[in-house]
């Protein structure tokens, strides 16, 4: 496909993977649409890091999701959607899990209403492998039952299935894009890798919750490049792809090479109020990427320690946008 002055809507832009998305669009200059959650502060997010010279040719548009009003008008004119926009913590989901089921289901339902009507040429749904819950076989692939072990990985498997059904029922040429694990710079200390980081960079003991879960983590730009893939795919359409790296780590060993790589010598201690309720830990992921090598010749390309060396570098740039000494839910 040539991205050169494709209509492209991103929801979720002002996330962290979804900046770099709108990033990669805007250099394959494509004209760009960023629905970002509406907040009073102007606050747009991580987008706020584009290169200005880019960003300038960005059309911001504030909204929110569960509003198919917002989402119609964010609509006009698109040609291929992305949608990332959702309510991705699994501690928020415990706290507040009517919010995380309508902003993940019915924004998703208001997405697919309006590709319909409009008639997009693409729409790329993002799913998360957190609808696998702890694995049942390993590497995971796309026939692995689903589990709803959070209300968050619940409300993506009910968003999943509404992407579907809107593929079977209306013909929506819909793709579903399931990555495991993301990280990278621009992300918050919600997510684990830049709260680890972040504690070894400032503390001589850090706070964890449980080191025994393994996940499989896949760097940004290799997640950013099956995005554009698979909306590029023909053959993506009706289909859930995992995105993954199919190497695992545990979060114990994951911290160990942190520590190793800045240097340092770190207490690790368990954090009580961190640790997933039992039955809702995840405890095993591992991606079985053979159908994103078959359809789409998409593989990991950046090693966990490449990686995490560029993720250090830009966190300890920004470190005054983190505080390491608060839990981030």
């Amino acid at each position: 496909m040539n991205w050169q002055d494709k209509k492209v809507l991103v929801t979720g832009a002002g996330g962290f993977i979804g900046s770099h998305l709108v990033e990669r669009l805007l250099k394959l200059g494509s004209q760009v649409r960023a629905f970002v959650r509406y907040n009073s502060r102007n606050d747009i997010g991580q987008i706020r890091f584009i290169p200005s010279d880019l960003r300038k040719e960005l059309q911001i548009v504030a909204g929110d999701l569960r509003d198919y009003h917002a989402v119609g008008n964010a609509m006009k004119g698109i040609e291929i959607i992305f949608h990332l926009g959702a309510l991705i913590s699994i501690p928020y989901s415990y706290l507040h899990p009517r919010e995380v089921v309508e902003t993940n289901i019915l924004g998703t339902l208001n997405i697919l209403n309006a590709a319909r009507e409009g008639r997009v040429k693409k729409v790329v749904h993002t799913s998360t492998s957190e609808v696998y819950g702890t694995a049942i076989y390993i590497p995971i692939d796309e026939r692995h039952p689903l589990q709803g072990q959070s209300p968050y990985s619940a409300s993506k498997i009910g968003a999943d299935m509404l992407a579907e059904s809107f593929y079977r029922s209306f013909d929506l040429p819909v793709s579903i894009i399931r990555p495991f694990n993301t990280y990278g710079p621009r992300q918050s200390a919600r997510a684990v890798i830049p709260a680890i980081i972040t504690q070894v960079l400032t503390k001589d003991k850090i706070s964890l919750g449980s080191l025994l879960p393994t996940r499989d983590f896949t760097y940004v730009d290799d997640i950013i490049k099956a995005f554009i893939l698979i909306a590029d795919s023909d053959k993506s359409i009706g289909r859930c792809i995992n995105i993954g790296s199919n190497f695992t780590i545990s979060i114990g060993d994951l911290t160990q090479k942190i520590v190793n790589i800045l240097g340092k010598k770190i207490k690790i201690l368990e954090d009580t109020k961190r640790i997933r309720p039992t039955k809702s830990e995840v405890y095993r992921l591992q991606a079985d990427y053979q159908m994103a090598k078959e359809l789409l010749n998409w593989e990991s390309k950046t090693s966990l320690e490449e990686g995490l060396k560029k993720t250090i570098d830009w966190i300890s740039k920004n470190l005054h946008l983190y505080d390491a000494e608060r839990y981030e839910v």
